[in-house]
């Protein structure tokens, strides 16, 4: 299946665009779904290093009253100098466009974020297994549709494996990246560095990021995963967690496109045993 021309245009922007050096040791990120409390959450996560928020924003929050709480956060998050983004998405999106194209249009009228953070995972939907070519299609289309649909630098949560696609003679990876100002590797492992850790599976996304100028974030798990306890950092606790997350900072120096680490997620990693 050979892309159509809608699906290989340059980016339409610049910004994202990385230096010739990593982020700094230490730069972190988290992932907040739910209604959690404004300060209870800006303040933890500013006590964590935490310098960007990827708030979850349901298509309702205009009519359902959660728009002041997430007023509140902005306030607060301002004040700290922490970033607060959109966070979104559901498989579905990958083809139905209207859903997302809606819920994005939502997230600009609240006036709050800085950033669009999606979260679509196109590989959980049948399409990927019946028509794994035209849903693969249909999922760049929707990232060149966001991007175009708001001036807010776009980011995708992305699996480590997309490297391994290929679509019309060109890598799924690369196609994904150009199409966003950066990328959240899901690179669940619960070690820092050697086989099939973070740094590992997240090598082939480094080195892409690198070359096409975009910043790649590693993202670490700490939601319990009882049929991938290797995955997460559930078992490990905190301490274990800031360890390895400290090994990656170092692992990651000569990788320019590293852009920090996100921790997946507030509610998992706010109750990690010590």
């Amino acid at each position: 299946m050979i892309l159509t021309a809608a699906l290989v245009r340059p980016e339409a922007s610049t910004a994202g665009r990385i230096g010739p050096t990593p982020a700094p040791a230490g730069t972190r990120a988290m992932w907040l779904w739910g209604d959690s409390p404004a300060a209870e959450v800006v303040t933890w996560a500013a006590g964590q290093g935490v310098s960007e928020i990827f708030v979850y924003v349901p298509p309702s929050v205009l009519v359902n009253g959660d728009l002041a709480r997430l007023q509140d956060m902005q306030r607060r998050a301002r004040t700290l100098k922490i970033k607060l983004s959109a966070l979104g998405g559901d498989s579905s999106w990958a083809t139905d466009h209207q859903a997302a194209l809606a819920w994005q249009r939502t997230v600009l009228r609240t006036g709050v974020f800085s950033g669009i953070h999606l979260d679509v995972e196109p590989y959980l939907t049948g399409g990927w297994t019946s028509n794994p070519e035209e849903t693969q299609k249909s999922f760049l289309t929707l990232l060149d549709r966001m991007r175009t649909g708001s001036a807010l630098p776009l980011e995708a949560d992305v699996p480590f494996w997309y490297g391994e696609y290929r679509l019309g003679g060109r890598n799924f990876a690369d196609e994904v990246l150009k199409r966003v100002n950066a990328i959240t590797v899901m690179s669940y492992r619960d070690s820092a560095t050697g086989p099939n850790s973070m740094t590992a599976i997240s090598q082939d996304w480094l080195i892409r990021g690198a070359a096409a100028g975009k910043r790649v974030r590693l993202g670490a798990e700490t939601v319990p995963l009882p049929d991938c306890t290797h995955c997460t950092f559930h078992e490990e606790g905190a301490t274990r967690l800031d360890q390895e997350l400290a090994r990656v900072d170092a692992a990651t120096r000569r990788s320019p496109a590293f852009a920090g680490i996100a921790i997946h997620r507030y509610g998992t990693w706010r109750a990690l045993r010590p």
